[in-house]
């Protein structure tokens, strides 16, 4: 398989991976269930044992669903070779980091693959909060550098985030958005801003949840419930329990630097508090919930009427469409791509803007400037793009 990248064709029957985590050994998957040759890197033997173990589990988890033949299953595994020598990703077209958000270890992981690939191979980050930019900027070549997030589990999960840096040659996000879709993938293309799409556009979906806690207007379960009553697979604190609360509330605290302490993205000192007892969710047995061995949580729910609960859902869906309508408003996506990134990357019931459009974007505004005059605080501002379709009485979809 060749794709032309910067005049030059690049071979891409063999690819690398950064990391034998979840994420890099789900990419992995994808990559040679796509038919490349998989080379996954990392220092821990045992971390690509247990990779390969899981693999296994996996597939034949779907021969038994009929998802693949047991010889389908066999020539996947077959191709990936795992190793601790950082020297096999030499032939790969295109290798993809998928390591700890910490800038100083990717430039070090770059320098290494850079050492090995060739100069017109192709190197992609899976950060979700790290500047492209910053990480291209450190590398010999930076024009080859780009970004593709994918979502946890990376097989299941259709998204990708495809981001160019400021320095990315002209038209490679394009190869690469070409190259996803190849891998049966949902690529949409986002600037390269703190949380690009998803990571930003989301925020208030936890944000304004935990401020509606605070402000005791309800309880944890009857929040969660109220989103769920609108399509949501899960409310904001079950989801915040799954992904863990170390994890969102550093990618939380990243955005709210990234943005220079913006108030819209301020991070919530309950969570914080989560965090500092080591409750961060499922994965320790206790956070918004506390849970038994074998999975089922307790809750209680307060007994609201039906418009406490449209009252709590709208206040967060409104967030959420201007937060959306922001991102639209500077340029960070277009309107399908950001429509496309919340329901294929965080499962949201429908798009933020075709919301927007149900709604009208009047409601929104009075709904957010309701909120400012009660807290009289910059974090509920509307986004000037919603005032400009409020005045024309434009749409976000024609």
């Amino acid at each position: 398989m060749f794709i032309c990248i910067m005049n030059l064709s690049v071979n891409l029957n063999k690819v690398g991976i950064v990391g034998a985590g979840a994420m890099g050994a789900g990419i992995a998957q994808i990559a040679s269930q796509a038919g490349h040759q998989v080379v996954v890197f990392d220092l821990n033997q045992t971390a690509l044992d247990t990779s390969s173990e899981k693999l296994a589990k996996v597939m034949n988890r779907l021969i038994e669903k009929g998802t693949f033949s047991k010889s389908d299953a066999s020539d996947i595994q077959s191709r990936i070779l795992r190793t601790t020598d950082i020297s096999e990703f030499n032939g790969c077209g295109l290798v993809i980091e998928a390591v700890v958000e910490d800038l100083n270890v990717k430039h070090s992981v770059f320098s290494q693959i850079e050492a090995v690939v060739s100069a017109d191979a192709v190197i992609a980050s899976n950060t979700s909060s790290l500047s492209i930019t910053t990480i291209a900027a450190g590398c010999k070549h930076p024009e080859r550098i780009v970004g593709l997030h994918f979502f946890n589990p990376a097989p299941l999960m259709p998204l990708v985030e495809v981001i160019a840096a400021l320095q990315t040659k002209e038209g490679l996000t394009d190869k690469l958005v070409d190259l996803m879709t190849q891998w049966g993938k949902a690529p949409v293309i986002a600037k390269d801003t703190p949380g690009f799409i998803v990571n930003r556009v989301a925020r208030p979906y936890y944000a304004e949840a935990m401020r509606i806690l605070d402000e005791g207007l309800a309880d944890v379960s009857t929040i969660d419930e109220a989103m769920k009553s609108l399509g949501f697979r899960m409310g904001p604190f079950e989801l915040t329990d799954l992904i863990g609360h170390d994890v969102n509330y550093a990618v939380t605290e990243s955005v709210f630097k990234a943005f220079y302490y913006d108030p819209r993205f301020k991070p919530s000192i309950t969570q914080l508090k989560l965090v500092e007892a080591g409750w961060l969710g499922r994965k320790t047995g206790r956070g918004f919930y506390k849970y038994a061995e074998d999975g089922s949580k307790t809750s209680f729910m307060l007994e609201l009427t039906n418009d406490d609960h449209k009252s709590i859902s709208e206040r967060i869906i409104a967030m959420l469409i201007n937060e959306a309508a922001d991102a639209v408003f500077w340029g960070i996506a277009s309107v399908e791509d950001i429509d496309t990134a919340m329901t294929k990357g965080v499962n949201y019931p429908k798009g933020l803007l075709v919301w927007a459009d149900e709604w009208g974007a009047a409601k929104v505004i009075d709904i957010i400037e309701k909120l400012r005059d009660n807290f009289g605080e910059t974090r509920y501002r509307v986004s000037p793009k919603l005032r400009q379709l409020a005045a024309t009485g434009k749409k976000f979809y024609n």
